[in-house]
């Protein structure tokens, strides 16, 4: 599931590309229709994600909400204005896939869930793209205009010169202002949206009087926004916070310790567009990270491996219905 950097990058490449423009919007799957039918027209006016979620904004009070979950992706075609820190990190939007991205100027294939043309659930695809600062006409590349729509499009939103298909979504939504605003507050403090004091102090003040465990609470979207199954299992290690510990017992300077942590490790997945959570690398090993998530974590998918620190075998639970790794000694 696309972790909260992602929807940050799949956010701002909204903002980059439909933002300010009138955008032409269907449903080829069909299952929605009625939807696609009202925002087909109009302008969008803003976009945000707030944790795992992104809300569009159309003129006309109207919001679409959109949650890919375990199997939603956003397609993208076209022209496409790149974000400055997509465009850093060499297209790379960020996700759970285990290998990096290669791309070239105009095609990214095979690119999976962290590429700037597939973003969401990782599956093999073959998309052109131009990523370029200034756009041409579609006609001088000799790409086929609109795209041909591939697999089952819960939504297409389209200008004159970019195309973005949803797949697979959890949730795809239109919303009256006052709904928006309930799903919102609903979610989580996120670090990137809001005041800083207030979002850390209603992160401690939501764990620190429950009695879950804090690897479920980490979990939690009504505690925190955007935290998935990688950054929890790193963040806990990084704290060598046992995962079973009750939230109420974790001490407090340990909960700031992991909010102040999640503030860093979000930063830095939405700059390099990898979910990068071991610090201090020399310049190989920060490559050989880059490009591998093998060498990217501490105990992530480590399974029955070695402790980088002990090492202590990796050990693989399951809680909340989610896989759970940590290390025995080191969060003991």
């Amino acid at each position: 599931m696309p972790e909260g950097h992602s929807v940050h990058r799949i956010a701002r490449q909204f903002d980059r590309n439909f933002v300010g423009k009138q955008m032409l919007a269907s449903s080829p799957q069909g299952r929605f229709a009625e939807g696609a039918a009202v925002l087909n027209g109009r302008e969008a006016i803003s976009v945000q994600a707030v944790g795992k979620q992104m809300f569009l904004e159309a003129e006309g009070d109207v919001w679409l909400r959109v949650h890919l979950g375990l199997y939603g992706a956003w397609d993208f075609a076209g022209d496409i204005l790149v974000d400055p820190t997509i465009a850093s990190a060499n297209g790379r939007m960020g996700q759970t896939n285990q290998r990096g991205t290669v791309v070239d100027e105009e095609i990214l294939d095979d690119a999976g869930e962290n590429s700037l043309a597939s973003i969401g659930a990782p599956r093999r695809t073959r998309v052109h793209v131009r990523m370029s600062e200034q756009t041409k006409g579609l006609a001088d590349e000799g790409l086929e205009w609109p795209p041909p729509v591939v697999g089952q499009v819960r939504l297409r939103l389209m200008t004159d010169i970019t195309a973005a298909d949803l797949r697979g979504p959890t949730a795809c939504v239109l919303q009256s202002p006052e709904e928006m605003l309930a799903s919102v507050a609903k979610l989580g403090p996120d670090p990137l949206v809001g005041d800083p004091a207030q979002n850390e102090e209603r992160f401690v003040q939501a764990v620190r009087k429950k009695q879950t465990v804090i690897a479920l609470l980490l979990m939690d979207q009504a505690v925190v926004s955007g935290i998935g199954n990688v950054y929890r299992a790193e963040m806990l290690f990084r704290q060598r916070l046992n995962p079973h510990a009750p939230g109420r017992e974790v001490p407090e300077e340990v909960v700031r310790a992991l909010w102040r942590d999640w503030v860093r490790l979000l930063a830095v997945g939405v700059e390099t567009g990898q979910m990068m959570t071991m610090d201090d690398l020399s310049p190989d090993a920060y490559r050989a990270a880059m490009a591998s998530r093998d060498d990217r974590h501490w105990v992530y998918h480590r399974a029955g491996l070695p402790c980088r620190i002990c090492g202590t075998e990796i050990a693989l639970e399951e809680i909340g219905a989610r896989k759970l790794y940590w290390c025995p000694r080191c969060q003991a």
